[in-house]
């Protein structure tokens, strides 16, 4: 049976990147900003849309639309294409040391 990849965790980034946790273990870092122009990916310019809708729905990157976790009105991208295309990365952990800043503030 050939695998097929599940998004578990996703972390967005000011910078419109993603990065992307797999049920088997990867993470990938995906950069956004090539959808930005793309139709409905439009309103994903609104960097606090970005940043607060991103979500997992579907096993898969998604932004919810409607604030509702509705999968049927979600902006997703197709996890396998995900998988294949977008690189290897470590565990961010920069990220959570800017949280953990921004907590004890």
């Amino acid at each position: 049976m050939e695998y097929y990849p599940e998004v578990v965790q996703v972390i967005p980034t000011e910078e419109y990147k993603v990065y992307i946790y797999f049920d088997d273990g990867s993470i990938k870092l995906f950069d956004a900003s090539s959808l930005l122009e793309k139709g409905e990916f439009q309103r994903l310019k609104d960097k606090k849309f970005f940043m607060e809708r991103c979500t997992v729905l579907n096993g898969t990157l998604a932004w919810d639309v409607s604030g509702n976790y509705d999968e049927t009105t979600s902006l997703d991208v197709d996890p396998l294409v995900l998988y294949q295309t977008c690189p290897d990365v470590d565990e961010p952990e920069w990220l959570f040391k800017q949280s953990e800043d921004k907590n004890t503030k």
